[in-house]
Parts: structure tokens; C-alpha cells; sequence
């Protein structure tokens, strides 16, 4: 195989593994910022902090509920990456 295509797999592999990993932390951040965007326009309340809290605390606690998935995800990534290592170096 070919040094640039082997460079290629590997970093579209990576950004895969990446994407995979954070989209669902960037799904529930944007649908709980939408919910209280709403609620502020409901109410006019336009406090900052009001809009960070929430979404730093609903992302950390999906990335508590999570984190067995994005192991196992990363492990597999990485088993595989290295079994395959012999290969790239011919």
C-alpha cells in the first residue's frame, strides 16, 4: 500500500472514531441550549449563566452515562490500529 494512502486511512479512520465519539455529547448540548433558549424567550430572562450550566451539566452526565460505549469504541479503534501496524510498514 501506498505511504500517502496508508497517512490517508489513518486520518480518516481517526476523524471517524472522533465524530462517532462527539456527536452525541453535541446533540444533547445543542437540544438542551435550544430548550432554554425557548424558555428565555418565553420568560425574557437573559442570564448567561443560565444557558451554560445547563448544557455543561447535561453533557457531563451523558458522558457519565456513555462512557462504556465510547471505550469500548476507542479500544476496538485502537486494536484494531494495532494489528493492522504490521501491515503498514512493508
Amino acid at each position: 500500500m501506498d505511504d500517502m494512502q496508508v497517512a490517508i486511512d489513518l486520518g480518516r479512520q481517526g476523524l471517524e472514531v472522533t465524530l462517532l465519539i462527539s456527536t452525541p455529547l453535541l446533540v444533547v448540548g445543542m437540544v438542551v441550549g435550544l430548550i432554554i433558549s425557548v424558555f428565555q424567550a418565553a420568560t425574557s430572562i437573559q442570564e448567561q449563566t443560565l444557558t451554560f450550566v445547563p448544557k455543561i451539566l447535561a453533557v457531563v452526565l451523558t458522558t457519565m452515562l456513555i462512557l462504556p460505549w465510547i471505550l469500548a469504541v476507542l479500544v476496538e479503534y485502537t486494536r484494531d490500529l494495532l494489528v493492522e501496524m504490521p501491515n503498514y510498514f512493508q
